[in-house]
């Protein structure tokens, strides 16, 4: 089969892998219709992560092909989303709801890399959610969207409790973050700022819900957060960037008694303790439980609901995956959709 692979920082190729086996009795083999990269992708790509030939990829819909003896939830022919995290869906941690820290976790990006024609999931039953029945054409870019981002945005906006009354600041335009704005908007939100400088996504935060929109950062977006709501700060806000600047902006916009949640993937960011301590705030991120809300956001997309589809602003075909990581890397592309 075909597959990225990334030799090393910025040399991404797509070369024949072989293709993947049952190994054991509670693995399936999904026979990919699409996938797509992730901001995440560009940390190896810009060699903040290492990279030496690896597999990419962890975001992907498709067709069971193939299950072992042990899997009872999905069966040949089904339609599937899965998380980007493997978890057996049954320990302790997973039953509380955070699958993503799953006894068994596994990241697909590590290990598996579904940026290919077909992978092999192991856990199928705890991992993959099947479809009510084989999706229409138009429908496979959202059910997509719900592999990582738009469950990542749908965590970010359940840790910063955004709900009715409240309002919801999102500091990063990224992809998860135009979908922490969608879910702060399903939550019930009743203002959403969000904080972009590009004209091109604050009109799709807009389509997706924002009320407000901010472009000042750091000291200067705290500033204008706190004059937007009266002095006080957002009672909610979600962090989807990853840098030291944008996390400390997401601490100074949140009210004393607020929430903070916080999704970006983080490096090198060093938050002094005394800041956090004196800020007074709830705080809850980390590796987002997609498979937690898999099955409600696959029926909101089923429904018609929602349309987190639109985020994918380029898309290609895998052999011109190069291309969609470069685009990605200097922002010609919020995210990058690769069919087969």
């Amino acid at each position: 089969m075909r597959g990225v692979v990334m030799y090393t920082a910025g040399d991404v190729r797509v070369v024949e892998r072989e293709d993947p086996k049952i190994i054991d009795p509670t693995d399936a083999i999904v026979k990919l219709t699409a996938t797509c990269i992730c901001g995440s992708d560009l940390w190896p790509y810009r060699g903040i992560e290492p990279a030496d030939h690896q597999v990419m990829g962890h975001e992907y819909v498709g067709v069971v092909e193939e299950v072992g003896a042990d899997v009872k939830n999905v069966k040949p022919g089904d339609f599937v989303v899965g998380s980007f995290v493997i978890s057996d869906n049954t320990c302790e941690i997973c039953q509380a709801g955070y699958q993503s820290k799953c006894v068994h976790a596994e990241f697909v990006s590590q290990t598996i890399g579904t940026q290919a024609e077909k992978a092999r999931i192991p856990y199928a039953d705890g991992t993959l959610v099947a479809t009510p029945g084989q999706p229409d054409e138009d429908l496979i870019p959202s059910l997509l969207a719900a592999s990582d981002v738009l469950g990542t945005g749908w965590y970010a906006a359940v840790a910063a409790e955004a709900g009715p009354g409240k309002t919801v600041a999102v500091v990063g335009d990224g992809a998860v973050g135009l979908m922490a704005i969608l879910a702060a908007k399903q939550l019930g939100a009743e203002r959403i700022i969000a904080m972009s400088r590009h004209k091109d996504r604050q009109d799709l935060a807009r389509f997706y819900g924002a009320t407000d929109i901010v472009e000042e950062r750091g000291d200067e977006g705290v500033a204008k957060i706190k004059e937007l709501t009266g002095g006080l700060g957002a009672h909610s806000v979600i962090e989807a960037v990853g840098t030291q600047e944008s996390f400390m902006q997401a601490v100074g916009a949140t009210r004393g008694g607020g929430h903070l949640g916080f999704v970006g993937v983080n490096y090198g960011v060093e938050l002094p303790g005394i800041d956090l301590f004196m800020a007074g705030i709830h705080t809850q991120g980390g590796p987002a439980p997609v498979r937690r809300f898999l099955p409600e956001l696959i029926q909101l997309v089923w429904d018609r609901k929602i349309d987190p589809g639109k985020v994918f602003d380029l898309t290609l075909p895998l052999e011109q995956a190069a291309e969609g990581y470069k685009a990605m890397d200097e922002r010609r592309a919020t995210k990058v959709l690769l069919t087969f």
